[in-house]
């Protein structure tokens, strides 16, 4: 591995520590290295706080090495005001003469603007190094940006021989598929992303709370609801106050403990609707957790980007359906007697 891979590496390894913490900003790690190694690294730790590349200059005593210096970074630094001030304006006042980027930010407010004013100034730039493992890294941004829309992740667990629940009431419990550790798994996900998504009948026949409560810590995502008739009862746990709640419905919105109402047509492009308004909201991921109707409907839209299904050994015999997913995997993961298959669209 030569120089330059082994700092980007450096640098995504701290960018990841924001996830879940710095959207709707992308995650972003920097190291600043000089003849002797390194001498100061820094992410992106919450939104507002400073960028990745300021925390990095601070955490550097000995200034006067800078002129020597090398600034990695995994995304194009910034040149305008936003919550904080331009990090380009930072590094181009810090001396440092050679600054190593890893991608492009798709952000067109940014995109190639934060590369021309340091070249402007006269800094040698670099750029493209592990770019791909770069993209990857912040693909909730890439996709919002490029895509105009969030990054999608459908998520669902069904037994050996294909189903996600028994037929039953909604006053009957749901079936348990998998281990309890699937649980907190699912909610350090929950965690990850900035919204979840369930349609009417799950809340009614389940009354899910839809938070992050048992990932230590992590705050929970907003929970968007589809509730063409306003069918679900007001008593409902999407309803408390542990997470904000927005509910699509296609009838005369209630006032209900601060819940957000949207008025859109459920008609066939819904999905496609209910997507243009996250994003207009700035959500930039969302995971669908949504019974089988839902989930077939993203799949037969093709908007997914990714795909996490549990795969239990226990049989039910009869039930409702998993959705059909003839997709090829991405990799599988043994939790116990469970196994985690991972997919990804082919256009990610």
């Amino acid at each position: 591995m030569n120089q330059h891979d082994k700092y980007m590496h450096r640098c995504l390894e701290l960018a990841v520590r924001g996830l879940g913490r710095v959207a709707p900003n992308p995650m972003v790690g920097c190291v600043i290295v000089g003849d002797s190694g390194v001498m100061g690294e820094g992410h992106h730790d919450i939104f507002g706080g400073p960028h990745a590349e300021v925390n990095a200059l601070n955490s550097v005593e000995n200034k006067a090495g800078f002129k020597e210096a090398i600034l990695y970074v995994n995304l194009e630094p910034c040149p305008n005001h936003g919550k904080t001030p331009p990090c380009t304006d930072a590094i181009i006042a810090s001396g440092i003469k050679h600054v190593v980027i890893g991608c492009v930010d798709p952000n067109p407010e940014v995109k190639g603007k934060g590369i021309e004013k340091l070249k402007a100034a006269g800094i040698n730039v670099e750029i493209g190094v592990l770019e791909k493992e770069c993209i990857e890294v912040n693909k909730r941004f890439v996709t919002f940006h490029e895509r105009k829309r969030p990054y999608i992740i459908l998520k669902w667990a069904q037994t050996s021989d294909g189903f996600i629940d028994r037929k039953r009431t909604k006053d009957e419990a749901r079936e348990k598929i998998t281990q309890d550790e699937v649980e907190i798994m699912v909610h350090l996900w929950r965690g990850q992303e900035q919204a979840i998504m369930v349609g009417t009948h799950t809340v009614i026949m389940d009354n899910p709370r839809l938070t992050a409560r048992k990932a230590g810590g992590s705050k929970s995502p907003l929970r968007v609801i589809l509730d063409k008739s306003l069918k679900i009862p007001t008593n409902s746990n999407i309803f408390d106050k542990e997470a904000p709640t927005l509910v699509f419905t296609e009838q005369t919105s209630p006032g209900n403990n601060g819940v957000e109402y949207v008025n859109l047509p459920f008609d066939a492009k819904l999905l496609q609707s209910m997507l243009n308004e996250l994003y207009t909201r700035n959500i930039q991921s969302v995971i669908v957790e949504g019974g089988e109707k839902l989930l077939k409907s993203f799949i037969e839209k093709d908007l997914w980007d990714e795909a996490k299904v549990f795969y239990s050994g226990k049989a039910l015999g009869d039930g409702v359906p998993a959705p059909s997913f003839p997709f090829p995997s991405k990799g599988e993961i043994k939790i116990g007697d469970d196994t985690l298959i991972l997919y990804r669209n082919r256009h990610m």
